[in-house]
């Protein structure tokens, strides 16, 4: 009997046991293809020899140090990388063991960053709904998923939530995707203006939408709207790339696709490829000023912030992935996108098929021609991940993408190292899930 909390007391997963590049074996030998990276964190693979020696090396050396007393060169040389290649004037890095903590961090930034320049009036955070910013309570509050939020509701910091841009369910026939674009980024507006800009601190959101809404991208311009909108009223843009950076869209950070740089950004999962627990919080050098001008202390802080083990595997990642490694995903994704629209492209219940690089999300529905989305009692995305699983293919299928109760989605976002015959398997396999499913 296990003493393991599961995620789902009701199920027995196997046991991984190895890995070997894209594939995950477990204890009977059985070879899955990761081809959601886990939750698009694998993106080196599970076998990667030089991020493995990086770990070892930093063991041999020092494990831990703890930030209240050191920094260590793999944290300030990780630091000095990823500033160099990341977007505008994003200047300091905060890392942490994880999205939901580089989330957490970046709202309570916000929030002290308003205290240090004398606007304590500004506390609202504005995201949109159909977001996921993590788990904990501040993140949780932020995102914009019911079923996640409404168990933990009255925990929650005060948040509002604005409509997504969410071309196939959203745009209306008489407007162009440029023109639909606008008018939901000037939703961003009206509720600044109900809140009143002066008690707005924030609005949130991911470039490319991933588990809620399945690799959703922005139409062109939602985001530089976003970001006028933002500099109109002296709110502080957000940007949570936790599942969407590091390459995974086909640009280190994804933001860079938008033309759009961000007052606070934050990583991880593909950030440590999941080698080490990791993630890290990006932010402005006018944010950071204002925190060193002040009180010149950061209220916040978690006992393995800056681990040096991890900071080193996250620096081996980093330079492979700025090496060459990530040129590699938006050529693949490409391959990839033509292997499932020539698989499912005219499929009875394939709604839409859309994502960046190798972060892809296929739409089903009943019925294609009306977009009807399947009765969530079906529970159409846990039959085929069951069914997917069952033939050696790790995906991430979820359900409520319309809003958080009705819609079912399938989320890619294999490792970044794929071949041409991967590709085509991971097509196959979700093939043969669909027939068994629905």
């Amino acid at each position: 009997m296990s003493h393991v909390f599961p995620r789902h007391t009701k199920a027995n997963p196997p046991t991984a046991a190895t890995g070997d590049g894209c594939y995950i074996i477990d204890k009977s030998g059985k070879k899955y293809f990761d081809g959601s990276g886990g939750a698009a964190v694998s993106c080196l693979g599970h076998s990667d020899p030089d991020v493995t020696r990086a770990i070892k090396d930093q063991i041999d050396r020092i494990a831990f140090a703890h930030t209240g007393f050191f920094t260590s060169e793999p944290a300030e040389d990780l630091a000095d990388l990823l500033i160099e290649h990341a977007p505008g004037d994003l200047d300091r890095v905060y890392f942490v063991s994880g999205g939901s903590e580089a989330m957490e961090a970046a709202l309570k930034l916000a929030r002290q960053y308003y205290l240090e320049k004398g606007e304590p009036s500004r506390h609202r955070v504005i995201a949109r709904r159909q977001s996921y910013h993590g788990n904990t309570l501040g993140a949780l509050a932020t995102g914009g998923n019911q079923w996640r939020r409404e168990p933990f509701s009255p925990l929650m910091i005060e948040t509002t939530h604005i409509s997504p841009c969410y071309e196939y369910r959203g745009r209306r026939e008489d407007e162009t995707a440029f023109d639909y674009g606008q008018r939901v980024a000037n939703e961003l507006e009206s509720e600044i203006l109900r809140l009143g800009a002066e008690t707005v601190m924030a609005f949130v959101a991911e470039p490319v939408v991933g588990a809620t809404a399945g690799a959703l991208p922005p139409v062109e311009g939602y985001f530089k709207r976003v970001r006028e909108i933002c500099d109109q009223y002296g709110v502080l843009l957000i940007l949570d790339e936790v599942m969407c950076g590091m390459g995974r869209t086909g640009t280190l950070f994804a933001c860079d696709q938008d033309g759009v740089v961000p007052d606070i950004l934050c990583i991880a999962k593909g950030l440590g490829a999941g080698y080490q627990p990791i993630g890290a919080m990006l932010c402005t050098s006018e944010i950071y000023g204002a925190i060193e001008d002040g009180s010149g202390f950061f209220q916040h802080g978690h006992t393995y912030i800056g681990h040096p083990t991890a900071c080193a595997a996250s620096l081996a990642v980093l330079k492979k992935l700025v090496g060459g490694v990530a040129d590699r995903v938006m050529p693949m994704g490409e391959k990839l996108d033509a292997s499932l629209r020539d698989a499912f492209g005219q499929h009875p219940h394939v709604g839409d098929i859309r994502g960046r690089g190798l972060f892809r999300g296929i739409e089903l529905v009943e019925d294609r021609s009306t977009k009807t989305p399947f009765d969530p009692k079906r529970g159409v995305n846990k039959a085929v991940k069951k069914a997917a699983f069952e033939a050696g293919l790790i995906c991430y299928p979820m359900g409520g993408t319309i809003d958080g109760v009705r819609g079912d989605h399938v989320l890619l976002a294999p490792p970044f190292i794929l071949d041409d015959s991967q590709v085509a398997e991971v097509t196959e396999k979700l093939d043969r899930a669909l027939k068994a499913a629905i």
